[in-house]
């Protein structure tokens, strides 16, 4: 392992070596026309774990969740979201800018739910005056939160009630089927049921997974011919991409049961740093573990962790996350020098730390 513990996001995984195998061994053609075999074999593999019609391979989740915006909604068109969910507050307004596509952010709970209420009342009637209500997005999980079932269920049959589809943010829900799963339950039909919920959903391969790059978005068939004429529209046909498809194929055979050890050390992270005078750390279901400073000095506290070699976020609150790059011995050493900072009242420098940048 590097002597940098890098706890900032799952996004700075980097491809091992038998990952960068796969991409060297990749059968490539033009994806743009169609002839990619590596991305066809993966599309197709997606579309049936995630029990859909079809799938689109994306560079990113934030092309994946705008295509999939304006594939279901037309101009003056609106969808209902989380007041922080990613697709409303990290993906530049996209939807906005783009599709001409108004969203209606409502606000969420501390697991990321926003109550039923608040979703019936803000469905528009169908009236020239409003924006017509078109689609309802959810994110699981939510900064490291899982949605249950019960909640997916009640508010994608509440939206469908009103004549609304119902898209999932994805990005990372192979955590959420790893942690829905258990122990020893089968993980991808554990994410069969979640997506069973849905119209489409997004999946980043390049977080837990710890591919390159990519996402892929699923839903039916007449869905993703459009999503195919929007990808092209905003720049993401790409050519021999069966190259990162190989990348996102070998996540999914060998690194999705592995999330299981990020969830383990996310928890044994937050044990570690419970108890700390002055510090409150959030329940962790997943890999993402968020701490709160209590007296204003987390700025601080990251310029010292920065100092010993221990990269986190500050953005959203004081974020630590786990990944295929982080070991026990990481851990270990946050939690070590956290508590160091605690305990000897340090104040340390903290415009580095201010700096940090992005929610992912």
């Amino acid at each position: 392992m590097s002597a940098i513990v890098d706890l900032r996001s799952d996004t700075v995984t980097r491809p091992t070596a038998a990952m960068r195998e796969a991409i060297a061994r990749a059968d490539v053609g033009d994806d743009v026309f169609g002839d990619d075999p590596t991305v066809q074999a993966l599309q197709t593999r997606m579309a049936a774990l995630a029990g859909m019609e079809a799938a689109l391979f994306m560079p990113s989740g934030t092309q994946s969740n705008l295509c999939a915006m304006l594939a279901h909604c037309g101009r003056g068109d609106e969808y209902i979201v989380g007041q922080l969910a990613h697709t409303y507050r990290y993906e530049g307004g996209g939807a906005a800018v783009l599709g001409s596509i108004q969203p209606q952010p409502l606000s969420q709970d501390a697991r990321g739910q926003m109550a039923l209420a608040d979703i019936a009342a803000a469905i528009k009637p169908n009236d020239p005056h409003f924006a017509r209500s078109r689609l309802l997005c959810l994110e699981n999980t939510w900064n490291g939160q899982i949605m249950p079932h019960a909640y997916l269920a009640e508010a994608t049959a509440l939206a469908r009630r009103h004549g609304l589809s119902c898209h999932l943010d994805g990005a990372r829900v192979f955590n959420a089927a790893v942690a829905d799963a258990g122990e020893r339950g089968d993980v991808f039909a554990a994410f069969a049921r979640i997506t069973a919920h849905f119209d489409s959903v997004s999946v980043c391969f390049s977080k837990g997974l710890g591919a390159p790059v990519g996402s892929m978005l699923c839903g039916s068939a007449e869905l993703i011919a459009r999503a195919i004429r929007v990808r092209k529209m905003v720049g993401g046909g790409m050519r021999q991409v069966g190259l990162l498809a190989a990348a996102a194929n070998h996540a999914l055979d060998h690194h999705v049961l592995r999330l299981r050890e990020d969830h383990a050390l996310a928890a044994s992270l937050a044990e570690g740093l419970a108890g700390i005078e002055g510090l409150s750390v959030r329940p962790v279901d997943t890999n993402i573990v968020f701490a709160d400073v209590a007296d204003g000095r987390g700025a601080d506290l990251l310029a010292h962790l920065k100092a010993r070699g221990i990269l986190a976020t500050g953005l959203i609150g004081l974020r630590f996350v786990t990944h295929l790059d982080v070991d026990a011995d990481g851990i270990r050493r946050t939690v070590t020098a956290v508590r160091e900072f605690f305990a000897a009242g340090v104040k340390a420098p903290a415009a580095a730390a201010r700096a940090a940048t992005g929610p992912y």
